[in-house]
């Protein structure tokens, strides 16, 4: 999913050992992108963590956290807005958990469980900026407040409230800052679900030419499918009364 994703892909051989649909080869390499990856990103964030937007923040009052990404649906100018339950939580980042497109077939072979362990869901799946089926974000997005980045200029609080008594939870975020401030333009994250019959919205149809998609741009479209384009923001802390219910 960022821009240190390390786009290493495993091709079969005759001597590879099959593991629940998968060779040897494909959970090794698996492994290596989710180690590589994770460990460039969280040394690209302790080495270069941005300042924080504003004087206003006491970050001790916040708790460090490994990366963890959330999908954000709001006008990249806005610095409040409603629908926070739209909006979803990768606790790990699922670039280097992802499915090349190409191995898509291999993937439906293997009844839809990726190496890492998670399910495609035919109904509603995601790709990443590499060309990378991912697995879905868990929604809705917890309310309580957040340290969030862009891992470019600014670093802000950003707060979700509560439900309210229509299921509304209202978002914000401090010192001014506006979404487009806080989010990973390198991350693209688009989800497809099907315009008419479940059958009809399939990675298959996606245009492999169109990957790797450059930062800010929108997703490409797929024959067959909706498509919903996410803004992803880098959580860095959260609220220190929050931590345990993040990990």
């Amino acid at each position: 999913m960022s821009a240190n994703t390390v786009a290493v892909y495993s091709v079969p051989d005759a001597g590879a050992i099959l593991v629940g649909g998968y060779t040897s080869t494909d959970r090794k390499v698996s492994l290596m992108r989710h180690v590589l990856h994770t460990a460039a990103v969280a040394g690209m964030l302790m080495a270069f963590a941005p300042p924080v937007h504003g004087a206003g923040v006491d970050e001790t009052k916040f708790t460090r956290v490994a990366p963890q990404y959330i999908a954000a649906l709001a006008d990249p100018a806005a610095k409040s807005g409603n629908n926070a339950q739209t909006w979803g939580l990768w606790r790990v980042d699922p670039g280097p958990r992802g499915v090349p497109l190409t191995r898509y077939q291999r993937l439906i072979e293997v009844g839809g469980v990726a190496p890492s362990k998670w399910e495609f869901d035919s109904k509603d799946w995601w790709l990443e900026e590499h060309g990378l089926i991912m697995e879905k974000p868990t929604f809705p997005l917890a309310p309580g407040r957040y340290l969030v980045t862009g891992d470019r200029e600014v670093t802000a609080v950003l707060t979700v409230h509560r439900p309210d008594k229509n299921g509304n939870q209202r978002w914000e975020l401090g010192d001014g800052a506006k979404l487009y401030d806080v989010t990973h333009l390198a991350c693209r994250s688009a989800r497809y679900t099907p315009t008419t019959s479940p059958n009809s919205c399939s990675p298959a149809n996606a245009p492999k030419a169109a990957f790797r998609v450059a930062p800010g741009r929108a997703m490409p479209p797929v024959d067959g499918c909706n498509k919903q384009d996410y803004a992803v923001l880098i959580v860095i802390g959260v609220a220190a009364e929050q931590a345990d219910s993040t990990k």
